[in-house]
């Protein structure tokens, strides 16, 4: 049976990993005492009797983490940003052509952040093929699920009473407050009621990793936006004066395996729309397009906490454990 330990447990990424391998017979959670959690001896107690380290921390934490492996065997599953391009480290999404049996032998793996990986997942495949030149500027945006940013804005969600898991608000006139809100409240939940973009700034903590692993000369001009549903994730790459049917062709080519497939215009089934929380509770992902000759849209829709975290990760460690690649996971 092999040893299993997350640290970080207690934030987003880490309780649902935890959740999700408590049911498995085949492993054995190392956990920690509340009172030790944070304690460095401990965790490197525990980092260094265990088979598979899942990180679940900040980035500084986990740089630190890492010093603390000392064990040849201990296979380090990063989830943070801290090592996705860093030298040494195999970058873990093993539907990129080569990256399966890499991910499979290394002993540290960086998990891809959510955003970056529906990027990937639309463009990488294009660079490989012609389709996408490596020095073109690109640009991106994408529509998260409110749960990407941890436990404070779930909290700050799920308390407005504007989430789409919560009765949603009454309208009158041309203000809308949420069932019960008091006046301090009210300015507040008004401001989430729509998508919420923000990294401004073009400085998104993502940007490194989608131009390495794409291969891309640029990082692109993107916008996240958050939008009040707890998960799923919605990836577009808007491009001009390109043969829709080859791009088509390229997807159904490159993915013939894992959890990362082609569907050929899942908007008909729901009524011309493409929902962001099309995919919430899975981990596969899905890409599709569309468009024309002139204009074509490339979009990636999956959950932000299954392939854009806790699933990726368990996927990772199941290739590096010899399991079925999507074992304790849902397509």
């Amino acid at each position: 049976m092999k040893r299993v330990f997350i640290d970080g447990s207690a934030g987003t990424t880490g309780l649902r990993i935890r959740e999700r391998l408590s049911s498995r017979a085949d492993l054995e959670l190392v956990v920690l005492p509340d009172e030790v959690r944070k304690d460095v001896s401990a965790r490197r107690d525990a980092l260094n009797s265990c088979d598979v380290a899942f990180l679940c921390l900040p980035d500084a934490a986990a740089i630190e983490a890492v010093s603390l492996v000392e064990n040849p065997n201990t296979v380090v599953i990063d989830t943070s940003t801290a090592h996705r391009t860093a030298d040494g480290w195999e970058y873990g999404f093993p539907e990129l052509t080569g990256r399966r049996e890499e991910i499979a032998k290394s002993k540290r793996i960086a998990n891809p952040g959510c955003h970056a990986s529906g990027f990937i997942a639309l463009v990488e495949p294009l660079v490989r093929a012609g389709i996408v030149a490596k020095d073109e500027k690109l640009s991106a945006f994408s529509l998260t699920g409110y749960s990407g940013g941890g436990k404070k804005m779930i909290a700050e969600y799920e308390s407005s009473g504007l989430c789409a898991s919560v009765p949603l608000c009454e309208t009158s006139g041309a203000q809308t407050v949420s069932h019960g809100a008091t006046e301090g409240t009210e300015k507040s939940n008004v401001l989430m009621m729509g998508g919420r973009q923000y990294a401004l700034g073009q400085s998104h903590k993502h940007l490194p990793e989608m131009v390495k692993v794409c291969g891309l000369v640029a990082a692109p001009c993107f916008s996240p936006i958050v939008v009040p549903h707890y998960s799923g994730m919605e990836v577009t790459v808007p491009l001009f004066d390109r043969d829709l049917a080859a791009i088509k062709a390229c997807y159904r080519d490159y993915y013939q395996s894992g959890l990362v497939g082609f569907a050929d215009d899942p908007a008909s089934a729901e009524g011309g729309f493409l929902s962001s929380a099309g995919l919430s509770g899975r981990d596969s992902l899905e890409v599709s397009c569309y468009g024309n000759g002139e204009r074509v849209v490339l979009v990636a829709r999956f959950d932000n906490l299954g392939k854009g975290a806790s699933g990726a990760a368990i996927q990772n460690m199941n290739l590096v454990l010899g399991c079925a690649e999507d074992e304790g996971l849902v397509r």
